[in-house]
């Protein structure tokens, strides 16, 4: 069994983007950090030019389907029937994108296939984790 998930969704920007209303996003799991999401937006999606990805919690992601959820740099909330909003929030400004729900909810499913939620802790290796800090400290 893979030990990593991505999926691409059609993310809709709605503000602070170059002038592409439509952009293919990735979502992406890894078992390895089981709290973690990661969505990376193409180069051309952004203002600076070059791929940009952000890391968030899943718990986050699903929970912000439900209800607005979030108040730091990412900040999730559901939007109409079958939209869920996500905000990014940097220091050079917002992007505001709108997903498909039913993307998200295929791929939190599939997360969730992988690891289950709430027994991320069980794939964290915390003795490795501390002695590789040592090691590099």
């Amino acid at each position: 069994m893979s030990t990593v998930i991505e999926q691409t969704v059609e993310a809709r920007l709605v503000a602070a983007a170059p002038r592409m209303p439509s952009i293919p996003a990735t979502l992406h799991y890894d078992r390895d950090d089981p709290f973690a999401v990661r969505m990376t937006f193409p180069a051309p999606a952004t203002l600076e030019g070059v791929e940009v990805c952000w890391t968030f919690a899943r718990d986050l992601l699903a929970a912000g389907m439900e209800e607005p959820e979030g108040d730091g740099d990412v900040r999730v909330r559901p939007y109409g029937y079958d939209r869920t909003v996500l905000e990014f929030h940097a220091p050079e400004g917002t992007a505001v994108v709108h997903v498909r729900s039913g993307e998200l909810r295929q791929f939190l499913e599939a997360t969730d296939e992988l690891v289950p939620t709430g027994l991320e802790h069980l794939r964290l290796d915390l003795d490795h984790d501390l002695a590789e800090l040592m090691r590099d400290a």
